[in-house]
C-alpha cells in the first residue's frame, strides 16, 4: 500500500494574498464547501489576527467543516497571533494552529534582525504556546529553501522536541531546483530525531515555474503533506497547483510510493468557482484545468485521439470533471476530425463528397481561428444550396462609405456555364449588389424581408443572411447564405432565393 499524502489547501489564505484575489467571508464559505467536496485533508482558512474579516472567516469555516477536514489558522511566532487563532478555532472539531518564523540568513538578518539562537528560541516558544491551546500544531520554517542545511536541522529538531505535529518546509521564494529541494527534505529525514513521528509538509512557490516539481521532489524524499491552492493561486507567481500535484501523484503512484484521497472529478468545478470569485482567469493552456488541457487541433493528434484517446492524452478528461476530449476544428485539422464531427452532427458523405466539403472547410478555416458546429452546418447547407443551382456566385466586390456612392460588381456563372459580370450602384452596398444581380438574372421580384445574424461567437463569426422575395404571382421564396463577409452572405442568400424562384417556375412550365 502506498503512503497517504495529505492535501493541505491554502487557497483561502496564501491564494487570497494574490493581488486582486481577495474574498469576503461569504465567498470564502462557498469555496470552503467546494474544498470539502474535493475531500482535502486540511483547509488553511485564514490569518485571524490580520483582520476581523479573516477572523470571522476562520470561525465560520471551522463550524462548517465539522469532522470532514482539519481547519488550520496561520500565525506568526507572536503570542497575540496565536491567541487570536485559538479563539477563531474554538468551534473547530479538528483545529490546527500554523505558526512559524523565517529561518534563512536573509530573513533572520534583514527582516527579523535576530540571531540563530533567538530564532530557535522564538520558534520553540511559539510551538509550546500554540500547544497550550490545541494538540495539532504545525510549524513553518519560512524561506527554508534558502536556509543553511545544518541550521534548518537544529530548528526542526527543536520544534519537534517542543511538540510540533507537522513541520512545514517551504520554498517561500520558489528559488530551489527540484533535486536540491528533494535533497534538503532527505537531509532532514535523516538528521532529525523523531521526525518519523511527525508529518513533513512542503509549501512551494512558482517563481521559476517549478512549484509542482519541487513539491513532488519533496514527496519522493519523505514529505507526507503538500500545501497547494486551486489554479496555483498565490502571491507573485503563485503556489503549487493542487490539480497538478494530485494528478501527478495519481499518474506516478508507484514511483512516488504515494496516493491522495482527493475526489479529482471536482477539479474543473473548483477551478471555475475560484476563477469566478477571485476574477483571476485561468490561462487556456494551464495543466489539468485550462480550456485547452484536453483540446486537440492538430490533424495528426486528432486522428490519434479519435482512434484511441490515450495516444495523446495521459489523463481521461472525465477524471477531472472535464467531460470528454475536445476536437477543435482549425485549418490544421485533417479529414478524420472533420468526418468525425460531421457524423456527430448527423451528416454522412462518401469519400468524394467529403473531399469537396473538406476543401470548403479549409477555405473557411483559413479565415477563422476555430470552426464551430454551427459553422459546419451552415457550410453543408451552403453546399446543398449550390448543388443544383441555376446561378452560382463567383465573385462580389463592393465599395461604400460616408459621402460615397455605394457600388457593387457581381460575377455569376449560369447553367450554360457562361460567366457574366455586372456593375450597379445603389443606396447601400446590399442594394447595389442586388441591382447588379438583377441585371444579370433579369427576374422580376420584390425583396420583402432581410435579416442577418451571427452563426457563431467571436468577431470572426460567420454571418448568416436570410431573405424573402415575392414573385409577381405572389409566391414567396426564402434564400439563405453564410460567409465571414456580410455582403457576400447577402449575395449568396439573394441568389439562393432567385434559384428557388427560377427552379419553381421551370417545374410549373413542365
Amino acid at each position: 500500500m502506498t503512503r497517504k499524502i495529505d492535501i493541505f489547501d491554502t487557497t483561502l489564505r496564501d491564494g487570497e494574498q494574490s493581488p486582486g484575489a481577495s474574498m469576503n467571508t461569504e465567498e470564502k464559505l462557498v469555496v470552503a464547501r467546494q474544498l470539502l467536496r474535493l475531500g482535502v485533508d486540511v483547509i488553511e482558512a485564514g490569518f485571524p489576527i490580520s483582520s476581523p474579516g479573516d477572523f470571522e472567516s476562520v470561525r465560520r469555516i471551522a463550524e462548517l467543516a465539522g469532522d470532514s477536514a482539519t481547519i488550520c489558522a496561520l500565525t506568526r511566532a507572536v503570542d497575540k497571533d496565536i491567541e487570536s487563532a485559538a479563539d477563531a478555532l474554538r468551534y473547530a472539531k479538528r483545529p490546527r494552529i500554523h505558526t512559524g518564523i523565517g529561518v534563512s540568513p536573509s530573513h533572520m538578518r534583514d527582516k527579523l534582525r535576530i540571531t540563530e539562537e533567538q530564532c530557535i528560541e522564538r520558534a520553540v516558544h511559539a510551538v509550546r504556546y500554540a500547544k497550550s491551546f490545541v494538540e495539532d500544531v504545525q510549524f513553518y520554517a519560512e524561506d527554508a529553501g534558502r536556509s543553511d542545511y545544518d541550521f534548518l536541522v537544529k530548528v526542526i529538531q527543536a520544534v519537534v522536541d517542543a511538540g510540533a505535529t507537522v513541520v512545514n518546509i517551504p520554498d517561500t521564494t520558489g528559488y530551489s531546483l527540484p533535486e536540491e529541494f528533494g535533497a534538503r527534505i532527505k537531509y532532514l529525514m535523516e538528521g532529525v530525531r523523531g521526525i518519523e513521528n511527525v508529518t513533513v509538509s512542503v509549501h512551494c512557490h512558482n517563481d521559476l515555474g517549478m512549484a509542482t516539481a519541487l513539491s513532488l521532489a519533496g514527496v519522493r524524499n519523505g514529505a507526507r503533506q503538500v500545501e497547494c491552492t486551486i489554479n496555483g493561486l498565490g502571491e507573485r507567481a503563485g503556489n503549487t497547483a493542487m490539480e497538478e500535484v494530485v494528478m501527478a501523484i495519481r499518474m506516478h503512484q508507484d514511483e512516488l510510493d504515494a496516493h491522495t484521497d482527493i475526489n479529482t472529478r471536482e477539479f474543473i468545478k473548483a477551478s471555475r468557482l475560484v476563477s469566478s470569485i477571485t476574477g483571476m482567469n485561468v490561462q487556456a493552456n494551464k495543466a489539468i484545468v485550462g480550456a485547452n488541457a484536453f483540446a486537440h487541433s492538430s490533424g495528426i493528434h486528432q486522428d490519434g485521439v479519435l482512434k484511441k484517446r490515450d495516444t495523446y492524452e495521459i489523463i481521461d478528461p472525465a477524471d477531472v470533471g472535464a467531460g470528454a476530449s475536445q476536437i477543435v476544428l482549425t485549418a490544421r485539422s485533417g479529414h478524420a476530425a472533420l468526418k468525425h464531427r460531421l457524423e456527430e452532427l448527423g451528416y454522412e458523405f462518401d469519400a468524394e463528397t467529403l473531399d469537396q466539403v473538406y476543401e470548403a472547410f479549409l477555405n473557411l478555416a483559413d479565415k477563422k481561428k476555430e470552426v464551430y458546429d454551427e459553422d459546419l452546418e451552415s457550410l453543408v447547407n451552403e453546399r446543398d444550396r449550390n448543388e443544383s443551382a441555376i446561378y452560382t456566385l463567383l465573385g462580389v466586390q463592393t465599395s461604400c462609405g460616408m459621402d460615397m456612392k455605394a457600388t457593387s460588381t457581381v460575377t455569376l456563372r449560369n447553367a450554360a456555364d457562361q460567366v457574366i459580370t455586372a456593375c450597379e450602384w445603389g443606396t447601400g452596398p446590399v442594394d447595389a449588389m442586388y441591382k447588379a444581380v438583377n441585371k444579370i438574372v433579369q427576374v422580376e421580384n420584390d425583396l420583402t424581408e432581410f435579416s442577418v445574424q451571427a452563426v457563431t461567437r467571436g468577431i470572426d463569426a460567420l454571418g448568416e443572411v436570410t431573405i424573402r422575395v415575392t414573385a409577381p404571382d405572389g409566391e414567396v421564396y426564402t434564400g439563405r447564405g453564410a460567409d465571414g463577409d456580410i455582403t457576400v452572405s447577402s449575395a449568396k442568400a439573394y441568389i439562393n432565393a432567385i434559384n428557388r424562384l427560377l427552379t419553381d417556375k421551370q417545374e410549373h412550365r413542365r
